[in-house]
């Protein structure tokens, strides 16, 4: 049977709960109780768990909407630009939300443990978004042909993997640059002097 829609006040409970808790994580309150998640999004407790059956499955979910974002982001970076500058976009993306996920490491953990299939899902639908960003610049002639979107994001995974000591994401974000100007075939998108070599 399918869910009832949520009334407008229970979808502002549930939005508000999402952004309370990623904001508590993001700050490094990885032991945020969900009392305290439930003060700072003005609810009761019982509103939280009414949404959310335990604090792990609120974790989940602030996970997933993030992954949900940027698996959206590949489509709207093609209508704006240029598909080997959508590539490029959509890479220092993926390395900002690397750098967001290192700071809810600790509260990962815990869904991490339960061997929760949302990271192998968020994996493959990043991959995914790739290999659409790939194709569309190998149509376009300005991207080589002869890498996965499963490929890329494992390179990627290498260089978000490295310790995050202070400068980590802009070393990060240059590594991420060099990448991607191998993927590049030769002369093409490499051309534009003037571009700016990071951002959004």
């Amino acid at each position: 049977m399918t869910a009832r829609p949520l009334r407008a006040d229970a979808r502002r409970n549930r939005e508000a709960l999402l952004v309370a808790a990623r904001e508590a994580f993001l700050a490094g309150d990885a032991d945020a109780h969900v009392e305290e998640i439930a003060r700072r999004a003005g609810v009761a407790v019982g509103t939280l768990y009414r949404h959310f059956e335990t604090r792990e499955a609120l974790l989940e979910e602030v996970y997933r909407r993030r992954a949900d974002e940027l698996c959206a982001a590949p489509a709207e970076l093609l209508g704006r630009h240029a598909p080997d500058e959508a590539l490029r976009r959509f890479l220092l993306l993926l390395v900002e939300h690397a750098a967001e996920s290192k700071g809810m490491a600790v509260a990962l953990e815990t869904i991490m443990a339960r061997d929760s299939p949302t990271f192998g899902d968020a994996r493959t639908r990043m991959a995914e978004a790739l290999d659409l960003l790939l194709e569309a610049g190998v149509a376009a002639g300005t991207v080589r042909g002869d890498v996965s979107g499963r490929t890329l994001l494992r390179a990627l995974g290498g260089i978000c993997s490295m310790h995050p000591t202070d400068g980590w994401t802009d070393e990060a974000v240059r590594i991420t640059e060099i990448l991607f100007d191998g993927l590049c075939v030769a002369g093409v998108a490499r051309g534009a002097a003037g571009r700016p070599r990071s951002g959004g």
